[in-house]
């Protein structure tokens, strides 16, 4: 099969390799459609260490292709949709809660770190009963693949962000994950929704998904902006949804007493990430740092799905681009370089 890998830091292309084989609890998938992420340029750069000719990519969904043995719940020719995070859900971290972190640090995120990714005409699926949802009738391959990451990742944001019923939230950064940040702000009962963007095509779509304000952080203070739409108290909740040092540092100051700040941004370079000393109330301001990575399994894809059911957002305003697999080293050029006023890329097999 062809497979569009990581060569070595900062170089990819195509590939030949074998199609895999499932284990006994394991499903092969013939892709259908992908999205290039932000996170597969930061892996390409090094964000998680050298990687020779690992298969890229995350975000997909196809049509099963083999079952192991074991599997129960799938079988070949099923519509499905795969989460960018694959946990081991015997393991105990999954036990303990935090599946996506089963393996070590991190280790639910297999596809294009620990095994090879989804940019590829197949791909291996652990623990399939418990990784693979079925996608209904209706539901397009466009709008059910933004559910692998985008969604997960972004309604994360609102949710351990612990919005009150009618309170405040600002989203820093309305690259697609901030923007399904928006959108989960609105669906958690957040009463005002600002969004922090300079891109005026971003910043379109973030009122299109709910963002009540813009703050442009090219034009004006932001800190300044906040604390005037906030009356001078500071939001509920700040969702840093970039993943740079100064991003988190203006999360932090623009949060009140007693708030959150939730980070679903990927920190792909820098050593540090700073907290801002006296804005944090020189460590007791009550203020929450929550992180998480990606959401995945079965029953968080289903219920991801759900929404598109019953049209409480349709993702694909995100789609920019599409290119076919023949194309891909053109599509991640694209996404990797930020041309053509691009937000999300879509690959089709």
């Amino acid at each position: 099969m062809k497979a569009f890998v990581m060569k070595e830091i900062g170089q990819v292309g195509f590939a030949d390799k074998p199609i895999p084989r499932p284990g006994p609890d394991d499903a092969v998938v013939r892709t259908t459609s992908a999205l290039i992420c932000t996170s597969d340029s930061h892996t390409v750069r090094g964000g998680i260490g050298p990687r020779e000719n690992l298969t890229l990519g995350h975000e997909a969904v196809g049509v099963v292709h083999d079952v192991g043995s074991d599997v129960k719940d799938f079988r070949q020719g099923d519509r499905v949709l795969v989460g960018a995070i694959t946990p081991d859900w015997g393991s105990p971290a999954s036990q303990n809660g935090y599946p996506s972190q089963s393996g070590g640090p991190l280790g639910g995120f297999k596809f294009a770190n620990s095994k090879d990714g989804v940019f590829a005409e197949y791909f291996h699926v652990n623990d399939a009963d418990a990784n693979l949802a079925r996608i209904p009738d209706g539901i397009s391959d466009e709008s059910a693949v933004y559910c692998a990451d985008m969604f997960s990742t972004g309604f994360m944001g609102a949710e351990k962000g612990d919005i009150p019923i009618g309170g405040t939230v600002a989203v820093l950064a309305q690259g697609p994950v901030g923007l399904m940040a928006t959108v989960g702000a609105r669906l958690r009962g957040a009463g005002i929704v600002i969004g922090v963007e300079s891109v005026p095509r971003r910043q379109s779509l973030a009122r299109a998904y709910g963002a009540d304000e813009i703050v442009d952080f090219t034009s004006e203070d932001v800190i300044e902006r906040m604390l005037d739409l906030t009356q001078g108290e500071g939001v509920d909740t700040a969702i840093e949804a970039l993943g740079a040092d100064a991003t988190f540092q203006t999360a932090v100051k623009i949060t009140k007493p007693g708030g959150t700040i939730s980070n679903i941004g990927y920190f792909g370079e820098g050593e540090f990430v700073r907290i801002p000393r006296v804005e944090w109330g020189v460590g007791m301001a009550d203020k929450t740092i929550a992180t998480g990575l990606c959401p995945g399994g079965r029953l968080r894809m289903e219920r991801l799905l759900r929404l598109l059911e019953t049209d409480r957002v349709d993702p694909t305003h995100m789609t920019t681009h599409r290119f076919p697999f023949d194309e891909m080293e053109r599509a991640f050029e694209v996404s990797d370089k930020k041309l053509e006023d691009v937000i999300k890329v879509l690959v089709t097999f």
